[in-house]
């Protein structure tokens, strides 16, 4: 019975309820509320149950037994004592229909009203165990559960908050162990070179009979469920020998299985007792074991992953490339010492820094941060004569890497080659002018027969292409070097006329159709006027030679973002598709370029360097004996721009 317990007066007459509180209750320290109304007694049963009622006949707002038969309905197990003045032959009908504790009438004796409450109290008591007993019948097989949930959150936690493999394990075997109530718990892993199983986990095992232990997997228990996949046991009377000194009488194996390949077993036994597992313990138990698979298949991925990051490690500490790595929030993920010795950073720890809180080269930071051109490749100058293609990439989910690659080697040789092309072409041109001079004296000097006639033509033609082809070098090599300083604003309208009046006479010739499709002016650039005429001649002279005759060649333009793009469109042979990307390249000639049309190969070589020392860009698309569209894209010069 609880202490002090608590007694609800529900009565209007207030001698009474002072008498039965102060005279009878209060001595015996009970716990004493009134209300003279059914309203406020219902409001203090609600709010704080008290453990017994004692409910007179007199309420100021209902009717005793209603209320008496209210409250059981909501309240069924709260004790209730009637105190009433009707002692009418009805009376004790109506007391057991409805259940009550006691039936009082005046005048009370302390006797009887005390030993009404105690049997009221009593019989509060007896419900209460009753009720107890009732719920744990149908809560028990739910608290088993709630148990065996909590048991799998526990090395849930572990298994998400722990890389240290052992602790997992250990907590598994722990779990296990405790859940079924064995007496010993263990994982045995297979060894794939010896083919015997060994003791990873272990619990209530002797250490040195875990480091020992060894059991082959052939003709074994544990080896049929690494056969089968599937739970094993033994429940013997008595002890079965599981390995020399190993005797069990219960054992419970389930099998742990990566991938739909089993590479070990989850154990439990009883060495000192009988006692039996239960078949949800084999469901248990084989949770447990899928948790210890997915802690081995982690810590195998994660060694593995180790591994693989310090060969990445190793790679882009030992490569001489430069590798920057940024985030798509414009930070450093990755920077290696190979890059931080380019642009001479030390040892500081950058990462998570913003990239213009790091580097200083202004071309670099636009590349990093996704502001330059849209190109895989750039070459940047670092320092004075020190030059670095770079090579960008996106990559999913990471950002963009750049790799650095110095080419100063390249460009110094490219260099000497160009001064050697030139100083050969200079030499060259005093003997071509000397040939050239003997051929037209031959026929001045006499009368030449055809076959003569021809050998001067030859001659003559074959010199005309080395002087072209020097002409061509001498040309690109000063446009290489960039040697013609004259930059200012150029109107391209009249760079592109006088362009096409220097090439009419080959349009009429071939009876080609020269189409502008732009509407007004082109608009004025910053560039070098003679470099600019170079371009628009041998863009439109390429389209010239290789259209056939009577065939369409389109000029357009437009204007985009404060850039001309500038399309030269024809209706010729075309450019084999594996080839675009080589044509380009110095001395390159499609392989369907006819041997009849003349060309050193030096033409768009020209064109784009031209372009590329106006900051712009060009590209070819074609389609094989359908002709060629050639796209360049320069800047246009605003109009605040005093260059």
């Amino acid at each position: 019975m609880a202490a002090n317990p608590h007694i609800l007066l529900v009565m209007a007459d207030s001698q009474t309820s002072k008498l039965i509180e102060r005279n009878i209750l209060g001595p015996e320290k009970f716990r004493v509320s009134v209300s003279k109304s059914c309203t406020q007694g219902e409001t203090l049963i609600t709010s704080a149950r008290p453990d017994l009622m004692i409910l007179g006949d007199d309420l100021e707002d209902g009717h005793h037994l209603e209320f008496a038969a209210k409250m059981l309905k909501k309240q069924p197990t709260l004790p209730i004592i009637l105190f009433t003045k009707d002692s009418s032959d009805s009376m004790p009908i109506q007391f057991a229909r409805l259940g009550l504790v006691a039936w009082l009438t005046p005048p009370l004796h302390p006797d009887d009203v005390l030993g009404a409450v105690k049997r009221g109290l009593q019989r509060s008591q007896d419900w209460n165990a009753w009720l107890k007993l009732e719920a744990s019948r149908y809560t028990g097989p739910l608290q088993q559960k709630v148990d065996e949930l909590e048991a799998l959150a526990k090395v849930g936690r572990s298994l998400t908050s722990e890389l240290d493999l052992d602790r997992v394990l250990t907590t598994v075997v722990e779990v296990a162990v405790e859940f079924t109530g064995a007496e010993e718990g263990s994982i045995l892993l297979l060894d794939e070179e010896s083919g015997e199983l060994y003791m990873r986990a272990a619990r209530n095992f002797q250490e040195e009979f875990v480091s020992t232990f060894r059991m082959p997997a052939e003709d074994t228990l544990a080896g049929e469920v690494l056969k089968t996949g599937k739970p094993a046991f033994i429940d013997a009377e008595t002890p079965q020998k599981i390995k020399t000194a190993y005797l069990v009488y219960t054992l419970m194996y389930v099998p742990l299985a990566i991938h739909g390949r089993t590479i070990g077993v989850l154990g439990v036994d009883n060495r000192q007792t009988g006692t039996s597992f239960e078949p949800e313990h084999v469901t248990f138990m084989t949770a447990m074991a899928d948790y210890a698979a997915i802690a081995i298949d982690n810590a195998q991925l994660y060694s593995h992953t180790e591994v693989e990051r310090e060969k990445l490690e190793t790679i882009l500490t030992k490569i001489n490339d430069g590798v920057i790595g940024v985030g798509p929030d414009g930070t450093l993920i990755l920077i290696n010492p190979a890059a931080r010795q380019i642009f001479r950073l030390g040892d500081k720890d950058f990462n998570g820094a913003a990239v213009e809180d790091v580097f200083e080269h202004d071309d670099l930071l636009k590349i990093l941060k996704g502001e330059g051109e849209k190109s895989s490749r750039i070459e940047i100058e670092v320092e004075k004569s020190r030059f670095y293609n770079i090579q960008t990439t996106e990559i999913p989910d990471f950002g963009l890497v750049a790799i650095l690659h110095d080419i100063t080697y390249l460009k110094e040789l490219d260099r000497s080659k160009s001064d050697f092309v030139n100083a050969v072409s200079h030499d060259l041109r005093s003997p071509l002018t000397a040939i050239m001079g003997y051929v037209e004296l031959i026929e001045r000097l006499g009368d030449v027969n055809e076959q003569q006639a021809e050998f001067i033509k030859r001659v003559q033609l074959s010199v005309n292409n080395i002087t072209d082809l020097i002409d061509d070098l001498l040309d690109l090599g000063r446009i290489e070097v960039n040697l013609e300083t004259q930059i200012e604003r150029v109107p391209l309208s009249s760079i592109l006329n006088l362009s096409l009046d220097g090439l009419a006479n080959q349009i009429e010739e071939k009876k080609q159709n020269i189409k502008l499709e732009f509407k007004g002016e082109l608009p004025v650039v910053i560039g070098n006027p003679i470099q600019l005429r170079q371009m628009f001649d041998n863009i439109i002279g390429n389209a010239i030679k290789y259209t056939l005759e009577g065939g369409d060649i389109i000029i357009k333009s437009m204007e985009e973002n404060e850039q001309l793009i500038i399309q030269v469109l024809d209706t010729g042979l075309g450019i084999p598709a594996d080839e675009q990307s080589q044509i380009f390249n110095k001395f390159f000639r499609a392989s369907n370029a006819p041997r009849e049309i003349q060309g050193t190969g030096l033409g768009l070589a020209i064109v784009k360097t031209i372009v590329e020392n106006h900051h712009g860009r060009i590209w070819v698309d074609s389609i094989l004996g359908k002709g060629s569209t050639f796209t360049i894209v320069i800047p246009i010069a605003i109009a605040n721009n005093s260059k």
